[in-house]
């Protein structure tokens, strides 16, 4: 990046970029720590932490929308442009390759850094937009998921859409509906910081230059970067801890069978099965196979006749 370039950045966008970041790499630790089993696998999808992975993608694509504004204030400039999409979508579909890879069942086909490249091209189209409209059509945009779905949305080639009423298990789905509304929302601040001359305000006081400060700064400028190897490095730090100090395998079987099981049947009655399969895989000395993934129903016909005695025991009154 040249000089030029460089001195139209604002030190604290890049920041606030640094802290999503940061939140974001916590919010994934918690999912490396549950699919080793160290807490409940579905805490990561559930309760507070979802909450705060939905706050961390808003924040993202909100910063998102600020810096399409700034970035094109005089003109699109196609050059940078089209290099960083480019960027941005390879990154995104090399995603989708490895998740497919290692995790087929919950792969990620529409994820945050998909959204990201669907906002930099749709997003053209409302650049020359002034605030009070920009923040109309988001509002209308986020109101589209609590009517607008539809058993048409359904077809897997729809679903990226987000208004199919049965929503994809994918480790990361961030859809067209709603998420581009905070791409808005933010191209609408990003209107309003030009109109006001607040960028340069915020140019003119830069903060304080101490490490936390330039850490953050660092990690927002190069946000693609860390976003591809933080993961990685993580799962690996986890999957090396756990070479050292196992997990209560028993313990974890139980809550990944019962948040699977649940999705279908009563809670009482799924822990009455998970109970049971627990119990059953033990003493047969199939646990740690099944807790590895090396065996399942559909490979082993111990486990598979195991859990369906299980099966009779649990549900026999719901048949």
């Amino acid at each position: 990046m040249t000089d030029a370039a460089s001195s139209r950045r604002i030190d604290w966008i890049d920041i606030a970029r640094g802290v999503a970041l940061i939140a974001m790499a916590i919010y994934h630790f918690s999912w490396d720590l549950g699919y080793f089993g160290y807490i409940d696998p579905a805490a990561a999808s559930s309760g507070p932490l979802k909450w705060f992975a939905r706050s961390i993608a808003s924040s993202f694509l909100f910063l998102v929308g600020i810096s399409l504004i700034l970035a094109h204030v005089n003109g699109i400039r196609w050059k940078g442009y089209g290099r960083r999409l480019a960027m941005i979508v390879a990154s995104a579909l090399a995603i989708t390759v490895a998740t497919r890879l290692f995790t087929p069942d919950a792969y990620v086909f529409f994820g945050i850094l998909h959204q990201i490249a669907f906002a930099s091209v749709v997003g053209l189209a409302f650049l020359r937009l002034p605030s009070p409209v920009l923040f109309a059509i988001a509002a209308a945009w986020l109101s589209v998921p609590f009517w607008g779905k539809s058993m048409l949305f359904d077809a897997p080639w729809l679903t990226w859409l987000g208004l199919s009423p049965f929503p994809p298990r994918s480790n990361d789905f961030v859809p067209v509906f709603p998420w581009f509304a905070a791409v808005l929302t933010g191209m609408g601040v990003g209107r309003l910081l030009i109109k006001t001359n607040a960028t340069d305000r915020l140019r003119a006081h830069p903060p304080g230059r101490n490490l936390v400060s330039t850490a953050l700064r660092f990690l927002g400028r190069h946000s693609l970067a860390t976003y591809l190897l933080h993961q990685p490095i993580l799962i690996a730090c986890v999957y090396l801890f756990s070479l050292v100090i196992l997990p209560d395998q028993g313990a974890s079987f139980v809550r990944s069978c019962v948040a699977t099981c649940s999705a279908q049947y009563e809670a009482n009655k799924c822990e009455a099965f998970c109970g049971c399969a627990l119990s059953k895989l033990q003493e047969n000395g199939l646990l740690e196979g099944v807790f590895k993934g090396e065996l399942s129903q559909s490979n082993d016909p111990r486990v598979a006749e195991l859990t369906d005695a299980c099966s009779i025991e649990a549900f026999s009154d719901d048949k």
